[in-house]
């Protein structure tokens, strides 16, 4: 069978792609890396005191990597996500002929355009569909760049941003179940996806006057995905935007959460890394953003963590652990938006 997307080829024009990563001389890559290892150990005891959960014994491989190495991952990752998708256009004999007319080696250049883009933008993430346990990545060269763009200091940074990426790594680790209910998302959405090519040709016609409101940064910041979904697919990303805001908005709480005994520049770092998250970069930079539905994931950080401290400051700690329980238990779009719904219904 003929493949959609070179992914060998999207990993390497990624590395291409990739802008230049700042100046370091040798001993101050070591002590980076080896200090980022090190916050990463302390975020977790602070993580742990300030969320109640608890990881187990053997938990998800925490690595320090460059922007390649972050790269080879995602790559690997995307592929292991889209492949029911590929599988299920290619069953289709039309959609096929139309995916060898544009040839494996277009789409690959195309994807390693997306991840060659956001390998400098990413500051860690923990990646759960590439290794069967997880793993969190802290990339060393964007923290870096990040700390000395705003003037910061560096120890400090490095553990704000740990205690963030950590959390990532506790919320997948001790609620299991996380893991398998965003596999099953993405399923959903994959069962969705149109087969027919005059369908796919109507979904994307009636797409291009929404696409150009999303150029012009009239959309609504969720990107070029949500711009050509169905109202069934919509649903589904209302679901995954609503528990993304949860587990950003959590990450968001907890590293801002901590005493000035712990980060005594927290409050700067936080001022001037929101100030830098809502100018967004140059012009170019600001269009990818909208297309990605970059400006979403803004949202969903804001949105979230405004969720996460109102339950909190209204029930404690453990009464917004209840949102763990189950899928059932997580908020909806809506109820992210008024906490004091989701807290009538849960905890009634």
């Amino acid at each position: 069978m003929t493949s959609l997307i070179d992914w060998d080829l999207a990993a390497r024009t990624a590395r291409r792609l990739s802008p230049p990563s700042p100046s370091v001389s040798r001993d101050e890559a070591d002590e980076t890396v080896g200090e980022l290892y090190r916050a990463a150990d302390t975020a977790a005891g602070h993580v742990a005191d300030l969320t109640h959960l608890v990881e187990p014994p053997i938990t998800a491989l925490t690595r320090v990597v460059d922007r390649d190495a972050w790269i080879d991952v995602n790559a690997a990752a995307m592929r292991n996500v889209m492949t029911p998708l590929v599988d299920r256009l290619m069953s289709s004999n039309s959609v096929g002929k139309m995916a060898e007319s544009v040839g494996s080696r277009v789409t690959g250049v195309q994807a390693g355009a997306l991840l060659g883009f956001l390998s400098g933008k990413v500051l860690g993430q923990f990646e759960f569909f590439d290794q069967p346990g997880g793993q969190l990545l802290l990339v060393a060269p964007n923290i870096v760049g990040v700390e000395r763009q705003l003037h910061v200091d560096p120890s400090d940074f490095r553990l704000w941003v740990c205690l963030h990426e950590v959390t990532h790594r506790v919320q997948f680790s001790a609620v299991p179940w996380l893991r398998q209910h965003m596999q099953d998302e993405v399923d959903a959405l994959t069962a969705t996806v149109e087969i027919d090519p005059n369908a796919l040709r109507e979904r994307l016609r009636a797409g291009l006057g929404e696409l150009t409101d999303v150029v012009r940064g009239q959309g609504d910041g969720s990107g070029l995905l949500s711009v050509i979904a169905t109202p069934e697919q919509r649903t589904i990303l209302d679901r995954v935007s609503a528990f993304m805001s949860v587990v950003e908005g959590h990450a968001e709480f907890v590293m801002n959460a901590v005493s000035s005994d712990v980060i005594p520049s927290q409050p700067t770092i936080e001022e001037r890394f929101g100030l830098r998250r809502r100018r967004g970069g140059n012009p170019l930079d600001r269009l990818l953003r909208r297309l990605l539905g970059l400006e979403a994931k803004t949202r969903q950080y804001i949105d979230g963590a405004a969720f996460v401290r109102a339950v909190v400051n209204k029930a404690g700690v453990d009464g917004f652990n209840l949102i763990w329980t189950s899928r059932e238990t997580l908020p909806t779009k809506d109820e992210i938006a008024s906490p004091a719904d989701w807290i009538a219904r849960v905890h009634s």
